[in-house]
């Protein structure tokens, strides 16, 4: 009779043991689970690895001028092709040399601004960042979380440079500004707007400057699975 006592309580104490260490493991995740980690992962960087190509036009458009830059990313190959001005350049990112450096660069660039989320997890080892939980957002003037970044100073193509990226509860980014080498004056301040949903990638297609005369946007977007 003992016996089945002893086991009975053995059992139970074993139930509770797993309960308590499964509810242990839930909270350490969720501790675990950094700024960076949240803001990428509502713009759906957890179906990024699915990805095989990613196709896009970058718009820019100041005054009345417009300018646009077409790229296929081959995620898969790492391989580029990009058509500017007529002109076409294909390269891959695993080698690239002071021929294509110029296309890399560009390419980079307009990336940045689609996918810049996703560079907080691909680039954390390159920067170092602040969170201020309420700040006030320099266009809107809504009070957000704040996180800042600020990347080495070698390195990159432009080493040294500060984003401030303003963002709501859901982690979603509603405005950003970018400050050259850090300085304290943004250089550029747009919003984040018009998110639009491709395979599972949240990107806001456009980008609105304070003064209403610059805006840069994304067209022709097409996320393929693998």
């Amino acid at each position: 009779m003992n016996r089945i006592r002893l086991t009975s309580l053995l059992a139970f104490l074993v139930f509770i043991s797993c309960k308590t260490d499964k509810k242990t493991a839930a909270v350490e995740s969720e501790v675990e689970k950094s700024v960076l980690e949240k803001i990428a992962q509502a713009s759906g960087y957890d179906n990024w690895n699915g990805i095989s190509s990613l196709k896009f036009t970058f718009n820019v458009d100041r005054d009345t001028i417009h300018s646009e830059r077409k790229w296929h990313w081959n995620v898969a190959a790492n391989e580029v092709t990009g058509i500017s001005y007529g002109d076409t350049a294909t390269y891959n990112r695993a080698t690239v040399d002071s021929t294509s450096a110029g296309v890399d660069a560009a390419f980079i660039n307009d990336k940045y601004w689609m996918l810049a989320p996703f560079n907080l997890i691909w680039d954390q080892d390159s920067f170092t960042y602040q969170l201020d939980s309420v700040a006030e957002a320099p266009i809107s003037k809504q009070a957000m979380q704040k996180l800042t970044i600020v990347y080495g100073s070698e390195g990159g193509y432009t080493p040294g440079d500060a984003y401030d990226f303003y963002f709501g509860d859901d982690y979603l980014i509603q405005e950003w500004a970018f400050r050259k080498g850090n300085q304290a004056d943004p250089n550029v301040i747009t919003t984040w707007e018009a998110y639009q949903d491709f395979e599972g990638l949240k990107i806001a297609t456009v980008h609105k400057g304070a003064s209403g005369n610059f805006q840069i946007s994304f067209t022709g977007i097409e996320a393929v699975r693998r």
